[in-house]
């Protein structure tokens, strides 16, 4: 590893439930360094937003873990960890694929999609003590080298865009060296240059984009995010609503 912190203490597990829960475990009861990486090859049982799974191939994708202690971050910044693993993830694809032949996009609020289709998700779990973020999980999975989804899933990997297989330890590597990248930014209270950085790879930004509001299909434009990571959506007619994640269905 070619980093400072981030993937110096490796741990594989063969199988694991979750390499989320077991990287949660460690981080609330063993001390585990900052940037503790857990990987595996086979997720039996991975997370996904709103409770939902992550289903994957077993040895052919990437499910990782990684130990964050971001004390020094506020509450109310704590949608910036989502920003920086994005980016992260997002940095990755770029130097794996021809972005030239590739649209690759951040999909609020944990996604990453390329040509629309998802390649990439992020999950992460905040371990909180007297109001302040103690330490954080961020888990994040790549498809690599799969190459059947389930049709429902929408999904791609960088073995289906370009014909190739991919060492899963390089896709790794990459993630951590970016992640510890705009980790460190983060430290260094680099926040408008997060954001900006962010929003310039945001999926649907200024477009009109149909979603399903409480059973409704509304074609509503993204114009924005709120400072707590809301999505800010504006009607046809000039009214802003700020949502959250579980209030709505991107449709595409």
């Amino acid at each position: 590893m070619e980093t400072l912190f981030i993937g110096r203490n490796l741990i594989f597990l063969p199988e694991v439930p979750s390499t989320n829960s077991y990287a949660m475990n460690l981080l609330k009861n063993v001390n585990s360094p900052e940037g503790t990486v857990v990987y595996t090859a086979h997720q039996t049982q991975g997370k996904g937003q709103r409770g939902s799974s992550w289903r994957s191939e077993p040895a052919r994708n990437l499910a990782m873990s990684v130990i964050l202690k971001p004390n020094f971050l506020s509450m109310k910044n704590q949608f910036f960890l989502y920003q920086i693993s994005a980016l992260a993830c997002y940095d990755t694809m770029s130097e794996l694929l021809d972005s030239s032949q590739f649209d690759i996009k951040i999909k609020w609020p944990n996604d990453i999609i390329i040509n629309q289709k998802k390649i990439a998700g992020i999950l992460i779990e905040n371990n909180i003590l007297n109001n302040q973020i103690n330490g954080c999980i961020v888990g994040i999975g790549v498809n690599i080298n799969q190459q059947f989804f389930d049709r429902d899933l929408n999904a791609t990997s960088t073995r289906l865009l370009t014909g190739k297989d991919f060492f899963i330890h390089d896709v790794m590597a990459r993630l951590c060296l970016h992640l510890e990248k705009h980790y460190l930014a983060l430290k260094n209270e680099k926040l408008v240059a997060i954001r900006d950085n962010y929003m310039q790879h945001f999926f649907g930004l200024n477009n009109w984009m149909d979603f399903e509001i409480d059973d409704v299909v509304k074609t509503l434009m993204v114009t924005s995010l709120s400072d707590r990571g809301l999505l800010l959506l504006k009607e046809k007619n000039g009214t802003l609503h700020e949502v959250d994640v579980k209030e709505i269905k991107w449709l595409y």
